[in-house]
Parts: C-alpha cells; structure tokens; sequence
C-alpha cells in the first residue's frame, strides 16, 4: 500500500492544506509505554537492526497518536556504525565513539556506505512500515556537523571545542571530514526514499555551536551537498532541515537547500520566516518541556504556536525538539486532536 500525500505533504511543499499538520521528533521512544515493553533493556542498535521491531516502533506512535506523519526509527549514527568507525549508544549519554577521529590517517576509517550490504535494516524496515502507513514516512540522516562532532569529540560535549578546534586549525582535513560523512548521509538517504520513505530529515541537532558564519564557511556546503542529491535522485521527496539553538542560522540553513526548516522555541514563527525567506515552509515550534508540564501548561503554548502560524505559506506543527521521556503520551495526543481541530478548513 502507498501511503497518500495528505496534509503533510502539502504542507512541505507550501501547498493548501485541510488542516495543519503535526508530528513530533522522537515520537517513537521512551515516552511510550508500548515502546518500553518492546524494547525492554536491549541496545537500540540491535532494535535497530530488527526489521520487525523496529517497524513496530515507528508505527506505535501513529496509532495512538494520529500524527499526519512517521519517523522512521533508527539513528543518526547509523551508517558511521554499520562502516566500522567504532561507536556505541551508551544509555543515558549517547554516542560514544571508541577511537576518537583526530588526525588525518582517521580518514581511512570512513569509508562508503553500501547500504544494501552494510545496513540492510534499514531499507527493510522502511518497507515494512510503509506497506502498513496511512500517513507519509519521514526518512533522516545526520548532518555532517552533528556526525563530526561526535566523531571528534567521541561522546556528546557542551562546547565543541575539539570539533571547532579542529574546524579552524585544519580546514583541509575538516573539509574531508565533512564530505565523507555526507556521502554515506546521501547513500543512506537514497535507499530510504528508494525503499518508500515520501520526505527526509536532515538532523544537524548542534549546529547551533557555530555562529552564521562559520556555518557558512565550514558546514553549509556539505549539508548542501545533500539536499542536492536527494533532490537530483527523487524531485518530488521534500526535504527537512533542523537544528537547535539555530535562530541565527534559519536564514544559512534554509540557503543549503531544504524546502522545509525547523524552527526552536526560541525564535517566534514569524521572525524565522524574516530569516528563512518566503521560499521554505516552516516546522515547529512548541518547547517540549510544556508538554511534561502538562495539557494546562501545554494548551496555551500550543494555541499560541498556531495563532504566530496563521497566514504562514506552509507550517507543519511540532515540537522545537524532541519528546522528553517523562511526557505524557495524552498529553501529545489531545496535543494532535487540538492542532487538527483548530485548524481544520
């Protein structure tokens, strides 16, 4: 079964919509009690690397929520892990990197992604959900940026200093960083959509590290590099750009090409629009930490979200971030319900 275009596509591509659109970055996890029960204590590479399991994932939260569209579940470290460069996924921390890269004989670890030999999974899964899908799946890849940044750092870091150290000592050798990472984003991506997935996302999740420009003369051509691509492969796939603490990047980010960007909740709608130009449509941006404060602390956020989207040329509805694991899945749904109902034409 194909899944129809719908509200979410439309909205991507900044065409008339019944109703606005929502779904919510990392909707399938934690804060799910099926996903929980699923998922038990295992490594979530291993749940990635279950076609089946990972299926059911991705699809849980579109049952129980109604959300006009699905991510798929993975990562964005998987293809660096499926080429051998050594990363795990530590509970409660995340990537950690066993050799951290730092000088130039690193490059020789990064090799291409073959997807249908390194990371058959993947592809599968994504065939599995769409053949159940009423709503669009959303494929992803990291950035280039966020990728790096693990890779150098060799878990998560606050400052970057190592990643921008690098960045600024070596230009050469971070230029060959970068672009090999967006070419396995690119090879990953390419089977996703080829696999069924209708629209990607690209996560540069720490871009907002970097001022405007040092994104543009360190990162935008390798994230550029990859919305070209997915758009020279598959024309009509709409393509998400997101990042956090990125309000003084929206207008950088939307130059490398996407046709969607993700807003924060620091920066209101319309302002983002004055960075981003009329020619993206925008995703966001209710802070995720109301919905842990609960429907009254979540209600008046929302509707405030939708009331600074109203007259937008295209706005699909979301978090500014991800699900917090202590949320309250009724909260995301009367969440959906509220979105769908004030705004349905």
């Amino acid at each position: 079964m194909t899944a129809p275009q719908g509200d979410f596509l439309a909205a991507c591509r900044r065409q008339p919509v019944e109703r606005t659109p929502v779904w919510f970055m990392r909707q399938a996890g934690r804060s799910l009690p099926e996903y929980r029960a699923l998922r038990g204590t295992g490594n979530i590479l291993d749940a990635i690397r279950t076609p089946e399991m990972a299926a059911e994932i991705t699809l849980q939260p579109v049952r129980r929520y109604g959300v006009d569209a699905a991510i798929l579940f993975s990562d964005i470290m998987v293809p660096i892990a499926a080429t051998g460069f050594g990363v795990t996924i530590q509970p409660g921390v995340g990537p950690v990197v066993d050799e951290p890269f730092a000088t130039p004989a690193d490059l020789a670890r990064i090799r291409p992604l073959i997807p249908e030999i390194d990371a058959p999974y993947v592809a599968e899964t994504v065939k599995i959900v769409v053949g159940e899908l009423g709503v669009p799946l959303i494929g992803f890849a990291g950035a280039p940026f966020t990728v790096a940044s693990y890779l150098v750092e060799g878990r998560p870091s606050r400052d970057y200093a190592k990643t921008k150290s690098l960045m600024y000592r070596e230009p050469a050798l971070w230029a060959q960083l970068i672009d090999r990472i967006a070419d396995q984003a690119i090879a990953s991506l390419l089977a996703q959509i080829d696999a069924g997935a209708q629209a990607i996302q690209v996560f540069d999740s720490w871009a907002g590290g970097l001022d405007a420009e040092d994104y543009r003369r360190y990162v935008q051509a390798a994230s550029a590099k990859i919305f070209a691509a997915v758009a020279d492969h598959a024309p009509g796939v709409p393509r998400i750009h997101f990042g956090v603490h990125t309000g003084e990047l929206l207008g950088a980010m939307a130059e490398a090409g996407a046709d969607v960007v993700g807003v924060d909740w620091r920066v209101p709608l319309p302002v983002a629009l004055t960075r981003t130009g009329d020619g993206v449509a925008l995703q966001g941006n209710l802070d995720p930490v109301a919905c842990v404060a609960g429907w009254e602390a979540t209600e008046p956020k929302a509707r405030a979200v939708l009331d600074a989207a109203r007259g937008l040329p295209g706005h699909i509805f979301n978090l500014g971030h991800g699900v917090l694991p202590q949320t309250d899945p009724d909260v995301l749904a009367r969440l959906v319900d509220l979105v769908h109902t004030e705004t349905a034409r």
